[in-house]
């Protein structure tokens, strides 16, 4: 590393987004220490490497936390103390509260939001130690309104309160927490489902008021950021990256507003 690299911890960076989020850092010259459940992270890591990118990565289920605790000392070993972490790691299997269980209730906020935790508590102690460093996370509209997905909802919206306990508690150490709320996102998953139904993404799109649903290095963009000197003054905050849908209802606008639209 050279002296004005940082050290980028990306969970779920196998994912459409950790790959932006991967790009996005990597273009700013900072080293990539790179986490995900699945094996294809060492391919990305192997990727950027090719690029002449510093990159490491971790195959790992961030809801250990041991094993979290190992792959930072790691991280720490090759690249020094982590300068940024983005808790990007996410999923939901269970659409509706009916149809959901206590197995994947339990996995879902172990998953999303206990993981979450585990990286944090991971990260923060060389961040006090060097007094700077900055926590992201990418949170969800779901965690703000009902969307569906409760298991996973219910695990964002903790992963804001997380985000807010660690800027309140960390600030006087010089370290910043924030989170971005995406709504619908154009990630690789959606391509699967629009095999299935090819209208799907029209019928979510005419919820947003830009009419049209963010793309991954959008979110990406704003995470990067939250974690510069430009926001240096920003933590705490909540900022959704949702093509305007938690602004309000559009639909419901456009049939009260018929006549004057």
């Amino acid at each position: 590393m050279t002296a004005s690299s940082r050290c980028v911890v990306i969970t779920g960076a196998a994912g459409g987004i950790g790959r932006e989020l991967c790009k996005r850092f990597s273009a700013a010259g900072d080293a990539l220490a790179l986490i995900d459940r699945r094996k294809e992270v060492q391919e990305v890591a192997e990727e950027f490497r090719r690029n002449g990118v510093e990159a490491d990565a971790a195959v790992l289920d961030i809801s250990d936390a041991a094993g979290v605790a190992g792959a930072f000392e790691a991280f720490r070993r090759r690249f020094g103390a982590v300068s940024i972490l983005v808790n990007n790691a996410g999923f939901s299997f269970e659409p509706t509260l009916a149809g959901s269980t206590p197995a994947g209730w339990a996995e879902h906020l172990s998953g999303n939001l206990n993981g979450a935790y585990n990286c944090s508590r991971a990260a923060l102690r060389g961040m006090v130690e060097n007094q700077k460093g900055a926590v992201l996370a990418i949170g969800s509209v779901n965690g703000v309104t009902a969307l569906g997905d409760p298991g996973y909802s219910a695990a964002k919206s903790g992963l804001m309160a997380l985000i807010r306990s660690i800027a309140v508690e960390y600030g006087r150490f010089g370290i910043r927490a924030n989170a971005v709320l995406p709504g619908t996102v154009r990630t690789p998953i959606w391509d699967e489902r629009r095999k299935k139904n090819p209208e799907v993404l029209a019928k979510l799109e005419r919820w947003y008021p830009l009419g049209r649903i963010a793309e991954p290095s959008e979110v990406a963009e704003v995470v990067f950021f939250l974690a510069s000197d430009a926001a240096s003054a920003v933590s705490g905050a909540m900022i959704p990256v949702d093509c305007g849908l938690s602004a309000g209802n559009i639909v419901m606008t456009r049939e009260l507003t018929v006549e004057d639209l």
